[in-house]
């Protein structure tokens, strides 16, 4: 009888093509999201009275403020600290510089969604903000190898964990995870554009 054996390889960037990264990018988002709703099942809540739209809309303002400020020191960062240190390999920039805009927008709200119902909705109602924004700093592993993206990261977690819980709605993180990635996905894109026209 022949053994089975499942060889796990590391994949660098650059040996990516655009439809595996696509793949890669929805399958992880769809398996984030299923993980999210059966542990939200398992703490006996329901995850569509965790997605019900609030009365009013002081939960839109506590996600734009956040994003707002996240994005105003992610440009200081980016000013101040050299650009090898917030390297992600490329990802990013592999992501969103020749995507449509139309898809961009998709791409940083299924992002928004699906992580901010397994990280806030389910994680951080079962061990708090602290433990939820470590575990999301070492799931973007693709900052790890840098200590400030690492911090960052970190520090933006805690700001959703914290909106959330002064907002009593899972739609500010989400407003807010969605603005700082599709503002982010449209610098990238725009700004290759810019860089070819000159060119």
């Amino acid at each position: 009888m022949k053994k089975f054996k499942i060889k796990i390889k590391k994949i660098e960037p650059h040996q990516l093509n655009d439809r595996l990264l696509l793949i890669n990018l929805y399958l992880t988002q769809g398996l984030t999201l299923i993980l999210g709703i059966i542990w939200i099942l398992f703490q006996q809540r329901n995850p569509f009275q965790l997605l019900a739209l609030p009365s009013d809309g002081q939960f839109v303002l506590w996600g734009l403020g956040l994003a707002l400020t996240m994005l105003a020191v992610d440009f200081l960062l980016s000013r101040i600290v050299p650009e090898s240190s917030m390297d992600d390999g490329g990802i990013n920039e592999m992501l969103f510089s020749k995507r449509p805009v139309w898809h961009i927008i998709l791409i940083a709200f299924i992002v928004a969604v699906c992580e901010e119902i397994l990280f806030r909705g389910a994680i951080q109602h079962a061990f708090g903000p602290y433990w939820t924004s470590i575990l999301f700093a070492v799931i973007h592993v693709r900052y790890l190898k840098h200590w400030i993206p690492t911090g960052w990261v970190f520090l933006s977690s805690y700001g959703l964990g914290y909106i959330y819980m002064e907002s009593g709605t899972l739609w500010a993180p989400i407003i807010c995870h969605f603005v700082i990635d599709l503002i982010s996905g449209m610098m990238i894109r725009f700004r290759r554009k810019e860089d070819n026209e000159r060119a």
